[in-house]
C-alpha cells in the first residue's frame, strides 16, 4: 500500500499491485499534510492542520486512536490563534513504539503509542518535517529556513510481546489475524486495538 496526503481533509490509500485507490480515510477537520506507516505496516498515522494525529488500521480503514496536539500554554501563549498547533509532520520510530510530531507551536513532541499524551518535548522554530534515524535514538527535524536539527530520542528495548506482534503483522493483514483460531484478547493486541 501507498498513502498520499494532498492537502485535503482525507488521506488516500493506494494498491501498489493494481495501482488503484483502495480507500479514502476521512476523519480530519482540516488538510492532511503528513502520513507514515508503522515499521510492520499494521498502522498508519496521519497528521493534519486540525492539530490531530489519527492512527488508522490501513487494512480496514478503522480509526484506532486520535492524539490531540494541544499547545503548551505555560511555554507559549498564542491567545486565540487556532493555527498555532497546526501539525506539519508525523513519523514512527523504527521499533514502532513511538511517534514524533512537529507543529507550528514550536515544539517537537514524542508520543508513546500506548499513551495519549506526549512523553517528551523539544523546542524548535519553523519546524517543517521530522524523521527517526533508522536504528533509533535520534530524530532529525527540518525547518522552513533550510536548517536541520538533531535530537536524542528515547531508546527502548521492545518487549517480547511487541516483537512477536511486529513479526506477525509484517506478513499478516488485519483480516488474516482476525481469522486465526486464537482468543479475542490476543486478536485485539495483534491488531493494535489494545496495547
Amino acid at each position: 500500500m501507498l498513502c498520499s496526503a494532498a492537502g485535503e481533509k482525507s488521506a488516500l490509500l493506494w494498491s501498489m499491485r493494481s495501482y488503484t485507490l483502495i480507500r479514502k480515510l476521512e476523519g480530519h477537520q482540516n488538510s492532511v499534510v503528513s502520513c507514515d506507516f508503522s515499521p510492520d505496516s499494521a498502522l498508519l498515522v496521519t497528521a493534519s492542520y486540525d492539530a490531530c494525529v489519527i492512527m488508522w488500521d490501513p487494512y480496514t480503514g478503522e480509526q484506532l486512536r486520535t492524539l490531540r496536539h494541544d499547545p503548551l500554554h505555560s511555554a507559549l501563549d498564542y491567545g486565540t490563534d487556532i493555527h498555532a498547533s497546526s501539525l506539519r509532520s508525523v513519523c514512527f520510530s523504527p521499533e514502532g513504539l513511538y511517534l514524533a510530531t512537529v507543529a507550528d507551536d514550536r515544539l517537537l513532541r514524542i508520543w508513546a503509542l500506548e499513551l495519549r499524551t506526549p512523553v517528551a518535548f523539544a523546542p524548535m522554530t519553523n519546524g517543517l518535517c521530522c524523521v527517526y534515524f533508522p536504528h533509533g535514538g535520534f530524530i532529525a527535524t527540518g525547518t522552513r529556513d533550510g536548517h536541520v536539527q538533531f535530537w536524542t530520542a528515547p531508546r527502548v528495548l521492545s518487549s517480547l510481546k511487541h516483537l512477536c506482534r511486529k513479526a506477525l503483522r509484517t506478513f499478516l493483514t488485519t483480516y488474516q489475524v482476525l481469522a486465526l483460531p486464537i482468543p479475542k484478547k490476543m486478536k485485539e493486541f495483534l491488531t493494535y486495538r489494545t496495547f
